[in-house]
């Protein structure tokens, strides 16, 4: 495992406490396979849903490989350069007294270039950023599936009670068409009411039947979303979302992200001029006069002159994308403030509807309804009047889905925004 160190190109992204936290609750991983096979289970809940794509995501897998992946260059920058070994053959095959063999002179020598630029150093710390970064997508990549696993089963559960709904107002139509055909052959409804109800049941058959398709498609949906080609047979269970108190726009992934990649740019410059600066090399052999026998140590310093090219134009190129990363930092600051502003403002509105939907809206058209059947089998209510009381329960009904979902889907949007505080 490795640690991220608070070198000098990673010190701009852990100064910030918030981004400190995310890097010690990300732990590098080791490469896993790209998903789990199987079926889903027949009854699934959100938890075994977020489990599930926990287990099967290709996303996950392959923000994990690339973790792994910046690990191993962690490693690799970190070795030393590796020593040259050079042996020399001279004087022979000449003319006169270098012809042939007789004056050859072997040298066998070994050099190594001193780091005294700090290559390695440079090295290091930008990869050690890198991995970081990569540690953040990876954190990324999982909270963006949970908001779409919660996002998707919000939409399965709102489609299985619409459908629910759909099936309550069939049976209703079914008993309405029955008691308007007893009420037309008794002689006190004329034929016509007894076919509007007919078309009344036709209509919401229809419906049923629409959102039968529905329903299907949202679990299908979620099948696809989790890796699987059968969807499970039903969603149990609501979408409950905790909604976080608190949220700083500063605080979130994303911007966390923007910061490591800054320091990113910080630690290319550092490398850049590094790879401007130049290292020695020493070396130390030995050589052997063939002629007299003699042996005799030899000794080397060598180093390259920087007099054209001194990465000059690396230099500024990594400056220039410091600014511009520095300027991303503040696009995604201000992306993430906008996103909670509005999933705040989503949650407010949802809320707000629920509350009056659930708190005197639905009961009062439930018990309209109840009465306007009541008259009507007594005769005292028109046909007109009961299809109007079913068919504003029914709208009801679908506000109060409907806000249930944009409630849960708001708080998924907020939860996603909090995963790194």
């Amino acid at each position: 495992m490795y640690r991220i160190i608070a070198t000098t190109a990673l010190a701009v992204v852990l100064a910030a406490p918030s981004v400190t936290a995310t890097a010690q609750t990300i732990a590098p991983v080791g490469p896993r396979s790209a998903s789990r096979p199987g079926p889903l289970p027949r009854q699934l809940t959100l938890n075994q849903a977020l489990v599930e794509a926990e287990a099967r995501s290709p996303t996950l897998a392959a923000a994990r490989a690339e973790v792994s992946a910046a690990e191993g260059r962690v490693r690799q920058a970190g070795f030393r350069t590796n020593p040259e070994f050079t042996v020399e053959l001279e004087n022979f095959a000449g003319s006169g007294v270098l012809s042939g063999f007789q004056a050859t002179e072997l040298t066998a020598s070994i050099s190594q270039r001193i780091d005294l630029a700090g290559h390695r150093r440079a090295r290091v710390s930008a990869s050690e950023a890198r991995l970081f970064a990569a540690q953040l997508q990876l954190a990324i990549a999982r909270a963006n599936l949970i908001r779409q696993v919660r996002n998707r089963f919000a939409e399965g559960v709102a489609a299985r009670d619409l459908l629910a709904v759909a099936r309550d107002n069939v049976g209703r139509a079914q008993e309405l068409a029955r008691v308007a055909k007893e009420l037309v052959d008794a002689g006190r409804e004329p034929p016509l009411r007894g076919l509007r109800a007919q078309a009344a049941l036709t209509r919401t058959t229809a419906v049923l039947q629409s959102a039968e398709a529905n329903e299907r498609n949202a679990r299908s949906a979620i099948a696809a979303l989790l890796g699987s080609k059968v969807p499970p047979e039903q969603l149990v269970g609501d979408a409950p979302v905790a909604v976080p108190a608190a949220l700083d726009a500063e605080a979130t992934l994303d911007v966390a992200l923007a910061k490591a990649r800054a320091a990113i740019a910080r630690a290319d410059v550092e490398q850049a001029r590094a790879e401007g600066r130049v290292d020695p090399s020493v070396g130390v052999g030995v050589r052997h006069l063939r002629e007299s026998g003699d042996v005799g140590l030899v000794a080397s310093v060598s180093m390259p002159l920087p007099i054209f090219d001194r990465n000059q134009g690396n230099i500024a190129a990594a400056r220039s994308d410091v600014a511009a990363a520095d300027a991303r930092v503040t696009a995604a600051t201000n992306a993430a403030a906008a996103t909670i502003a509005d999933a705040r403002a989503s949650l407010a509105a949802a809320e707000a509807r629920l509350g009056a939907l659930e708190q005197s809206g639905l009961a009062e058209a439930r018990e309209a309804l109840r009465l306007a059947e009541l008259s009507y089998r007594a005769g005292k209510a028109s046909l007109v009047e009961l299809l109007d009381a079913q068919q504003a329960y029914a709208l009801l009904q679908s506000d109060l889905i409907a806000a249930r979902q944009a409630r849960a889907e708001a708080a998924a949007t907020l939860a996603r925004e909090a995963a790194a505080q």
